[in-house]
C-alpha cells in the first residue's frame, strides 16, 4: 500500500509517500509553496495542480491529511482549512479514499505519546522510515507522519 500523507497548509502544503512495507519506506517527501503576495484564489489554484501531478505520478492506494484543529489564529486556520479542502478535491478527482487524523492521533500514531513535540516526531518518522537524516522541512516531515498514522491505523478501521 502506498500512502500519500498530507501536512496542509496554503503557504506550504507538506506531502510524504510512504510504502507500508517491513519496514515503511519513504519514497518521495517535499512541499509545494505558494507565494503570500498572490491571490488566494490563484494559491488554490497552484494548489491543486500540484497534487494533481504528485498523485497522477505517484498513483498513491490512499491519501491521509492531518486535520486541522482549533487555533488561536483564524486566519491560519482558514487557510489551512481551505488547503484541505482542496486536496480533498484532488484526491476525490482521482478516486481515492481520504482519511484524516488529528494531530495528536498523528503524534501517537509515530511516537507513542500525543502530547510529543515536533522534535520528537521528526526523529521517530526517520528511525521508523530508516533515513540519515531527519526530513527536512518540517511539513515534509509531518506528512511523512500522516503517512505513518495511516499505515498503522488502516489495519484498525478495516476491522470495525
Amino acid at each position: 500500500m502506498f500512502v500519500l500523507g498530507i501536512d496542509p497548509g496554503l503557504s506550504r502544503l507538506g506531502y510524504g509517500i510512504v510504502e507500508g512495507t517491513h519496514p515503511p519506506t519513504a519514497h518521495l517527501a517535499g512541499v509545494i509553496s505558494t507565494s503570500p503576495e498572490s491571490p488566494t484564489e490563484v494559491r488554490l489554484r497552484e494548489l491543486y495542480a500540484g497534487l494533481d501531478e504528485l498523485i497522477a505520478k505517484t498513483k498513491p492506494d490512499a491519501v491521509a491529511i492531518e486535520s486541522i484543529f482549533t487555533n488561536r489564529n483564524l486566519q491560519t486556520a482558514i487557510s489551512v482549512g481551505r488547503a484541505s479542502g482542496v486536496a480533498m478535491l484532488v484526491a476525490a478527482n482521482h478516486g481515492l479514499e481520504v482519511h484524516e487524523y488529528v494531530p495528536t492521533a498523528v503524534k501517537r500514531g509515530v511516537t507513542g505519546s500525543g502530547t510529543a513535540d515536533k522534535k520528537q516526531v521528526q526523529q521517530m518518522v526517520a528511525r521508523l522510515l530508516n533515513l540519515a537524516d531527519v526530513p527536512s522541512p518540517a511539513d515534509a516531515a509531518d506528512a511523512l507522519a500522516v503517512a505513518l498514522c495511516h499505515l498503522r491505523a488502516a489495519p484498525l478501521k478495516v476491522r470495525t
